[in-house]
């Protein structure tokens, strides 16, 4: 017997989540829509007809859709893509009454199933905006339950409802049939024999769906030629009558939803505290104030505050490497353990403590309302560059990570500005950059220079990195928007929830759901790649040179046989592959400075950036424990020479090097995380390519110039 199946669907901002999670508990799990990489929740719950399943699909104003995922969130609804949901429970604000009850007029003209659950009651009676449960259920003709995500008021009613529905499916159906103008009864008629759909109500409502979903600036996919003819034909006769399609439509459901006369208005006007707090939060000035300073905090704690954690994730798979390599035989088996699966395993939690974090921040901020605020704030700056409010904070994250930034672009509502904003933040300098700059600064850029006479350069050229790195991002945003990924400017439309205290265990759930998402999909591409890399830069293993240091390190004191094990290691670093492939690719990198020792360092930073500094360290033959604070690697790097007597790193190589490093997609963790997050491996190539491509251009310009003008 096939289980039956409830989806929960409603507007943003109703707290359609919160009666996901009150109705499944800890049964819930996310599952991707059939084919694609787009994110749903599935739960069970137990009534007493049996368990049913229960799917969350994500929030939705209309069933209009004229993006990807609003399309994919259209057919689940109507059981497009599988099985089509028994009952429909429409999570409604109690606070917002008749603009959330738009959608309820569409399921009920496709004749779908439905029960109303009018959440937020408790908010709803402190504000003296009620409505009265039983006069809305005679109006809408469908069942309807008074809820509280928030106290569990309502949900015994609720489960009781939906058995008596499963049972008695007529109880839920309405079948509106809405007075639509003659003209587009007619239009509808020329649609129906084209849509795919199970019964003539759903046929109308979908031949509806696609008069206002089909049109040139789209993002949906599957839909037959026929179909997007016949309606581009329909469109432009109507146009060319003076007619409005849309309006046609949307006017007619709303006629009757003001008809109904549900709307209530408290006694007494009061001006709420939600009001009273955004004369402030959206003031030009303070509220710019405000924002400044919460960004600043989020910011820090990303690139500061998850420090203890990851430090410790570090430590805690060194200890278990070391203690794996203590009571295991010396060997490549070994070395693959420890090096490569510990490490590959270790290189993807290590990003753990930041995602969680960083989803934590983000569903804190929007469970109490404010993160809408933010998008409202910065979307004029935003849509300079072509993208709208909602994707400022992923690129601020950028700042930390662009692994958790990538991800954090979900919230974004359009695939292609998910796209455009996740091709570009991977430009700003991220933490792991950091180690870099701070060695090739210190190692290659004089100490005594200054900018205008009293900046340190090493400081300004700290600062340049950072300042450079945001302006490249934003002008790739800007660019690859109006190229790449080119699409029309669409306004941001945001409903302001009211403020709210959050719901810990609404964000904690919600924060470990995406985090345990990254772990299984990403984290398996990362992991292969540690260990590929890892491979590179081991074989090949030749016995003969082992057998020589063998004997020096057996013959020498304690001290001396530390410096030969070093000395041991890079002697294999320069035999391994990866050094082959950087001796290969010296032709390539030379005209920006770099010799064939920065170009292993700059394949071993595929594995996380700041492994370029432990690569070089293993190419100068510096040990691990020997140069706590980088001191010996900066000072060989200072002492290297050319065979004709200059020093081989001059300033001007650190600058390049830096801009190379800024710019290069040098990190497999990011491109995994995008090939993931995108649902091809075009967006990761691409990426790779791209920056690559600027990388090389933008340090053979800063070399070449550089050299011409005598600074090399």
């Amino acid at each position: 017997m096939t289980t039956p199946i409830v989806a929960l669907a409603g507007n943003p901002n109703t707290g359609k989540t919160s009666v996901f999670n009150r109705l499944t508990g800890s049964s819930a799990r996310v599952v991707n829509y059939p084919g694609v990489t787009v994110e749903r929740e599935v739960g069970r719950i137990r009534l007493a007809s049996g368990e049913v399943e229960v799917i969350d699909i994500p929030g939705a104003y209309s069933l209009t859709a004229r993006s990807h995922e609003e399309q994919l969130a259209m057919r689940a609804v109507f059981g497009l893509d599988g099985e089509r949901p028994n009952v429909i429970v429409i999570v409604v604000d109690a606070t917002q009454l008749v603009r959330n009850l738009y959608i309820v007029a569409q399921l009920l003209e496709a004749g779908h199933c439905v029960v109303v659950g009018l959440n937020l009651m408790d908010a709803a009676r402190a504000a003296g905006r009620a409505p009265d449960v039983a006069r809305v259920q005679k109006a809408l003709g469908v069942p309807v339950v008074a809820l509280s995500a928030r106290t569990g008021e309502g949900f015994d009613s609720l489960r009781a409802t939906l058995a008596k529905v499963l049972a008695e499916p007529e109880l839920g159906q309405n079948r509106l049939r809405f007075d639509y103008p003659a003209a587009l009864e007619a239009d509808l008629e020329e649609l129906l024999p084209l849509v795919d759909a199970a019964s003539p109500s759903e046929a109308r409502a979908l031949s509806l769906w696609s008069l206002l979903s089909l049109t040139e600036e789209d993002e949906l996919t599957g839909i037959s030629q026929a179909l997007r003819t016949e309606v581009r034909a329909l469109r432009k006769s109507a146009a060319a009558a003076g007619r409005d399609l849309d309006s046609e439509i949307i006017a007619t459901r709303w006629r009757w939803l003001d008809g109904l006369r549900l709307a209530v208005q408290p006694a007494v006007r009061v001006v709420s505290m939600t009001e009273r707090i955004d004369r402030f939060v959206l003031h030009p000035w303070l509220g710019t104030l405000l924002f400044v300073l919460v960004m600043s905090a989020l910011f820090q704690a990303l690139f500061s505050w998850s420090e203890p954690a990851i430090r410790a994730t570090e430590h805690v798979f060194e200890w278990l490497g070391d203690a794996v390599r203590a009571y295991s035989p010396a060997g490549v088996l070994t070395d693959l353990i420890v090096d490569g699966v510990i490490g590959g395993v270790g290189s993807v939690l290590v990003f753990l403590p930041q995602i969680l974090l960083l989803f934590f921040l983000l569903g804190f901020l929007e469970d109490c309302g404010y993160m809408s605020r933010v998008a409202f704030l910065v979307d004029r700056g935003m849509r300079a560059i072509g993208l709208h409010g909602r994707a400022f904070v992923p690129m601020l994250s950028g700042f930390a990570c662009a692994v958790p930034a990538i991800m954090a672009t979900r919230t974004l509502e359009r695939r292609r500005d998910r796209l455009v904003t996740m091709l570009s933040l991977p430009l700003m300098s991220c933490s792991a950059r950091l180690p870099v700059y701070t060695l090739v600064i210190a190692a290659m850029l004089p100490r005594d220079r200054h900018v205008l006479g009293f900046i340190p350069i090493q400081v300004a050229a700290m600062l340049f990195m950072y300042v450079f790195s945001t302006v490249t991002a934003l002008s790739a945003a800007a660019i690859i928007g109006r190229t790449v990924l080119k699409g029309p400017r669409i306004p941001l439309l945001l409903e302001v929830p009211p403020y709210r205290l959050p719901r810990l265990p609404v964000v904690g759930r919600q924060m470990w759901l995406r985090a345990k998402s990254f772990l299984t999909e990403a984290g398996r591409v990362i992991l292969l790649c540690t260990i590929v890399l890892w491979a590179l830069l081991y074989f090949p293993r030749g016995p003969e040179l082992s057998k020589v240091y063998s004997a020096r390190i057996d013959a020498a004191p304690p001290e001396r046989a530390a410096a030969l094990q070093s000395e041991l290691a890079t002697e294999r670093l320069r035999a391994s592959y990866g050094a082959r492939l950087g001796k290969g690719i010296e032709p390539v990198i030379a005209p920006l400075g770099f010799d064939w020792k920065i170009g292993v360092g700059l394949i071993g930073a595929f594995a996380a950036r700041e492994v370029f500094i432990s690569t070089l360290g293993v190419v100068y033959g510096i040990g691990q424990g020997d140069d706590a604070n980088g001191r010996l690697l900066r000072d060989k790097i200072r002492a290297e020479r050319r065979p004709d007597g200059p020093h081989r790193y001059s300033p001007l190589v650190g600058i390049s090097l830096m801009i190379f490093f800024a710019l290069s997609a040098q990190c497999m963790s990011t491109l995994a995380v995008l090939r993931r997050e995108s649902g091809t491996l075009r967006w990761p190539l691409f990426l790779f390519t791209y920056m690559t491509a600027l990388a090389w251009l933008a340090s053979f310009t800063v070399y070449q110039v550089g050299t011409a003008l005598g600074f090399g």
